[in-house]
């Protein structure tokens, strides 16, 4: 998969991709033909199609009579997302069809949709018998999440629901799998649930002061498949695409997936002052492209962090800024 996904192409001063190699010999034509710039694995730099021998030979290969589809893995699952700040998302079914998620991640289902614990990762290849789950299911505990997945199958004859529901404020972003190259790296809490098929497993930051100081630690989760998977964040999410080369600096906590061919490090802020006043911490995240990112505006540890801060056993203000203080208390009958 690595040599047949992620490309990209110049078009003006944009990047567009991340897409598959067929997809970019297919769109060439009709952009520039071969003199088109173009990124993707094993080059360093944008290139001419015409001096990349991956899109040279998938191009003559592409004159051959057509080879038959291949199937798609993961099932097609239709969802719907409802509400603005604290959102959920519902599920649609096709009898036989599944959706995994965490536990507890679970809002309602109708009648005919049944639900099941699971060892490890559903969407795994099992022939390994019990070891197979328990490798893994010990790639789940890396990433601080439980050993169980909980699957929901549409054991009917007509088409079911089962709603997610988000965990704390913030949006749910559907990720089309086979749209982004068939694979995502995510923080480690983000998933929320998928199609059956899409494979939940462990990305580990190679960079060693990246993984110390970077937020997200030495590991992240990685989805990979060709099915679609939604994902939540806190506050308002964003997607951005980095040209090939540039950077963006944000806080550590606000990164919420990548493509993989993002290259992610830290860099220090610079300046005793900086570092003990400016209330950004000591490293900022980096992020060089080419490749898509998305961003959250309020990481779960910023507002846990204040909502800590603000309790009354901390030593936070209970009075609401009166005047009075404790006595105001005594008159306006909140003394809870």
């Amino acid at each position: 998969m690595a040599q047949n996904s992620g490309w990209f192409y110049a078009k003006g001063s944009e990047s567009v991709g991340p897409m598959s190699l067929p997809e970019l010999v297919k769109v060439l034509p009709g952009v520039g033909g071969a003199k088109t710039l173009v990124f993707g694995p094993g080059l360093s730099d944008w290139t001419e199609a015409r001096h990349v021998s991956a899109i040279v030979d998938a191009a003559k290969s592409g004159n051959a009579p057509p080879k038959p589809p291949t199937a798609r893995r993961a099932d097609v699952i239709d969802y719907e997302i409802f509400g603005e700040e604290m959102q959920f998302a519902e599920v649609t079914l096709d009898p036989g069809e599944m959706a995994i998620a965490e536990a507890g991640a679970m809002m309602y289902m109708t009648e005919q949709i049944k639900m099941e614990a699971v060892f490890g990762d559903p969407s795994a290849e099992q022939k390994q018998g019990f070891f197979g789950k328990v490798m893994t299911a010990g790639k789940r505990i890396l990433t601080g999440e439980s050993l169980f997945m909980t699957t929901f199958t549409n054991i009917g004859k007509q088409r079911e629901q089962v709603a997610f529901a988000s965990p704390y404020p913030g949006k749910i972003v559907p990720l089309h799998l086979d749209e982004l190259g068939g694979e995502i790296i995510c923080q480690k809490d983000s998933f929320l649930c998928a199609a059956r098929g899409v494979q939940i497993g462990v990305a580990f930051n190679k960079k060693f002061r990246a993984g110390l100081f970077g937020g997200e630690g030495f590991i992240m989760q990685r989805l990979t498949g060709d099915g679609i998977a939604l994902i939540h964040a806190g506050g308002t999410l964003v997607k951005r695409t980095l040209l090939a080369g540039e950077e963006l600096r944000l806080d550590t906590g606000c990164l919420v997936a990548l493509h993989p061919s993002v290259d992610y490090d830290i860099k220090w802020v610079g300046g005793i002052k900086n570092t003990l006043f400016g209330g950004e911490g000591m490293v900022f995240a980096t992020l060089r492209g080419p490749g898509a990112i998305w961003l959250q505006s309020l990481p779960f540890s910023r507002l846990a962090g204040r909502i800590f801060a603000a309790a009354p056993q901390m030593g936070g203000a209970k009075e609401e800024g009166s005047v009075l203080g404790a006595l105001g208390n005594l008159f306006d009958g909140d003394n809870r």
